[in-house]
C-alpha cells in the first residue's frame, strides 16, 4: 500500500529526530539533466524537492542502478543506502498506444522494454502472436535539458506497440501451393517472408499494397517479356507511263518493281508462362520499295477484218460487255425516244459511260452481231468495266448481255483515250 507525502514526512520525522544526518553527495540525472548536491537528508522525495523536481504518477526512480519504490525510500535503511556518493536516476513516463486485434489503448509507462510495457498493461500474449516491435525492444527516453523554469521538456517521439493477429494463409505461386501463417500487415510482406518476393513485373492478387485477405487466398502471377524482330514485306505499286514503243491497248515492262521491307520491334508479355499481348513497339524500314513501270501502249496500226462477211478498216478492238436499250426498254419511268447527242434512240446508236462519251462522242463502231454503231448516248448505268449499250427500236429490240470485241473504225480520232479503265 502506497503512503501520502504527509505520512512519509512523519515517519521519517519519528526515524531520525535523534540521530544525527551526516551531509553526504547525491546525484541525480532526470533523462537529459544531470543535478549534482551535497544534503543530509535521507528522504527520497524531500531529496528531490530540493533538486527542484518532481515525480509523476507512472515514474520510477533507481538507486544506484537498481529500482527503488519512491514513496518509501529512505536512503539510510536501503541495503545500499551506505554506499556513497548515490546515484539517483529518474526515468519518466511516456505515453504508449498498445494496439491489439480487441482495440487500441492508451498508457503512461516507464518500462524498459516493449514486453514490460505489455505485462504492466496486463496484455495477455500467445506464444503464436507477432509483436511490433519484438518484445526485447527497448523504450528510448530522449529530453532537452533543463528549461528556464528548471522542468525537463520530455521529447519522446510517440510509441506505438502492435499485437499483430496471425492469419494462416495458402500462396499460390510457380504451378505450386503453399500453407503458412503470417502476421503480416500487407500481402507483400507476407509474401516476403515467405520467401516469394515479388520480382520486376511480378504481381500479386490481392496486391502487394492491400491487406491480407480474409479467406487467405493469395496468388502470385509470374510476368515475363521478351522482344520478338518481324520482318514485313511492302508491296510495290505500278507506274504507268506511255511508250509510243509498245501498241495501243498493251503494256509492256519498263522496269520491274522491288518489294520493300521493315522491321518490327514487338514485345510480347507472358504471364504464368502464358501469353498475354503483343505490342509494336516500332517499326522501322530497311530497304524502300520501288515501283514497278509499266508501259503502255500509244502505238496505233491500221487494220483489215472480216467480221460477220463485212470487211471493215479498224484502229483499236477491244473486249467489251455489251448490252441493250430501246425508247421504252431504258429503265425509266417513261419512254425516251431521245439521247445525249440529240440523235433518236434507233439501231445504230451506242452509248457508253459518260466520261468516254465526252472523249469517244461521234467514234464509228463495228459490233459483230449488231452491226455498225456511233458513239451518240451516254449510259448511265456503265460503270466498273468497258460496257457498251447499243440501242435499237421497241418493234425490232434485242436482248444483249455478252462479252464482245468491239472494233474502233477509222478515221484516228485526235483525241485518244490510250488506257480504257
Amino acid at each position: 500500500m502506497k503512503l501520502n507525502h504527509g505520512l512519509a514526512l512523519i515517519l521519517a520525522f519519528f526515524l531520525f529526530a535523534c540521530q544525527p544526518s551526516p551531509p553526504h553527495i547525491v546525484t541525480i540525472i532526470d533523462n537529459g539533466q544531470t543535478i549534482t548536491l551535497q544534503t543530509d537528508e535521507r528522504v527520497l522525495f524531500v531529496i528531490l524537492d530540493q533538486a527542484g523536481l518532481t515525480l509523476n504518477p507512472n515514474d520510477r526512480v533507481l538507486l544506484n542502478g537498481l529500482a527503488v519504490n519512491s514513496e518509501l525510500l529512505i536512503i539510510a535503511e536501503h541495503p545500499f543506502g551506505t554506499n556513497y556518493p548515490i546515484t539517483l536516476q529518474i526515468r519518466r513516463a511516456v505515453a504508449v498506444t498498445i494496439v491489439t486485434p480487441q482495440g487500441q489503448q492508451q498508457v503512461q509507462s516507464s518500462a524498459f522494454t516493449v514486453g514490460e510495457v505489455l505485462q504492466g498493461a496486463g496484455i495477455q500474449l500467445r506464444a503464436s502472436d507477432s509483436i511490433n516491435p519484438p518484445l526485447n525492444s527497448p523504450i528510448l527516453q530522449f529530453s532537452n535539458p533543463s528549461t528556464s523554469s528548471g522542468q525537463v521538456s520530455n521529447l519522446q517521439s510517440p510509441i506505438t506497440i502492435s499485437q499483430l493477429p496471425i492469419t494462416n494463409l495458402s500462396i499460390t505461386a510457380n504451378g505450386k501451393t503453399i500453407t503458412t501463417a503470417s502476421s503480416a500487415q500487407t500481402v507483400g510482406e507476407a509474401l516476403a517472408e515467405a520467401g516469394i518476393p515479388l520480382v520486376g513485373s511480378d504481381y500479386s492478387l490481392p496486391s502487394e499494397n492491400e491487406a491480407l485477405p480474409l479467406d487467405g487466398q493469395i496468388r502470385v502471377v509470374r510476368v515475363s517479356e521478351s522482344v520478338l524482330l518481324a520482318q514485313n514485306p511492302i508491296p510495290f505499286q505500278n507506274e504507268f507511263v506511255a511508250s509510243a514503243e509498245v501498241l495501243l491497248d498493251q503494256t509492256q515492262i519498263l522496269q520491274p518493281g522491288q518489294t520493300g521491307m521493315t522491321i518490327q520491334r514487338i514485345r510480347v508479355r507472358y504471364e504464368d508462362g502464358n501469353e498475354i499481348s503483343r505490342v509494336t513497339e516500332d517499326e522501322t524500314t530497311v530497304r524502300p520499295p520501288e515501283n514497278r513501270v509499266l508501259g503502255y501502249g500509244t502505238k496505233i496500226e491500221i487494220k483489215t477484218a472480216v467480221v460477220d462477211g463485212v470487211t471493215i478498216e479498224y484502229w483499236r478492238a477491244v473486249q467489251m460487255y455489251v448490252t441493250s436499250y430501246s425508247p421504252c426498254r431504258s429503265g425509266g419511268d417513261r419512254c425516251y425516244n431521245g439521247t445525249s447527242s440529240g440523235a433518236k434512240v434507233q439501231k445504230g446508236v451506242a452509248g457508253m459511260r459518260y466520261d468516254w462519251y465526252l472523249s469517244m462522242g461521234g467514234q464509228q463502231l463495228y459490233v459483230p452481231g449488231y452491226g455498225f454503231a456511233t458513239v451518240a448516248d451516254v449510259c448511265g448505268g456503265c460503270t466498273g468495266k468497258p460496257w457498251i449499250d447499243v440501242a435499237y427500236n421497241d418493234n425490232d429490240y434485242v436482248p444483249w448481255s455478252s462479252w464482245v470485241t468491239v472494233y474502233f473504225l477509222v478515221p484516228v480520232p485526235a483525241n485518244i483515250v490510250y488506257v480504257l479503265e
